[in-house]
């Protein structure tokens, strides 16, 4: 039953990494380096980053008793699970159109933002701050290495996730580029831990 979560655990950051990258190379007027990704979540084709959200939820809740399993560590356990919940969240409510996206929408930030896109960004929060806390958890039950990799991407991680939100207040042109790579590097993180631990 572990291994069987933790293969769960490989696939689901993998799919959502895919699933961002080809949703938003085939969106037109979506610019990967600008638009964020849950501006995936809007217009016609927006049930399939909603559908992203959802699998990469459930697949780290399954990831979070596997953590448990195998590491024996409840505050990482719950963190993960604390991420999946609010990757969950996330796709249950998506952000209003913004930022020119989908095409025929204002630039920059909603004047009178919905009540569920306040909750998507404050799920977002959640999401990036809970998946820092499980880093610190889980390096202390990791050791050489592993350890090192892990409060790498903990430190990576939390200057992305700032780096993002002060992008986004300001509209920089490569607001999408730093949340992809802030993006890549916990979602990597997670997919090569799964690996490890099976």
């Amino acid at each position: 039953m572990t291994n069987a979560l933790l293969i769960i655990a490989v696939a689901t950051p993998l799919i959502f990494l895919a699933v961002m990258m080809v949703e938003g190379a085939r969106r037109p007027d979506y610019d990967p380096s600008y638009h964020m990704a849950s501006a995936l979540s809007t217009g016609d084709r927006g049930w399939v980053q909603v559908a992203n959200f959802l699998q990469m939820g459930i697949g780290m809740l399954a990831f979070s008793v596997a953590i448990n399993q195998t590491l024996d560590t409840v505050l990482g356990s719950v963190l993960v699970a604390v991420f999946g919940l609010g990757a969950i969240v996330s796709g249950l409510f998506s952000m209003d159109p913004s930022f020119g996206y989908p095409p025929g929408t204002p630039p920059g930030v909603p004047t009178r933002p919905t009540w569920q896109h306040q909750i998507h960004g404050a799920a977002g929060a959640i999401m990036f701050l809970a998946i820092f806390g499980a880093c610190l958890a889980v390096a202390g039950r990791l050791e050489g290495g592993w350890r090192v990799y892990t409060l790498a991407t903990a430190g990576v991680g939390i200057t992305l996730t700032v780096s993002t939100i002060a992008a986004s207040l300001r509209d920089a042109s490569k607001t999408g580029l730093i949340q992809r790579i802030l993006i890549f590097v916990y979602w990597t993180w997670l997919a090569l831990l799964a690996i490890h631990l099976l």
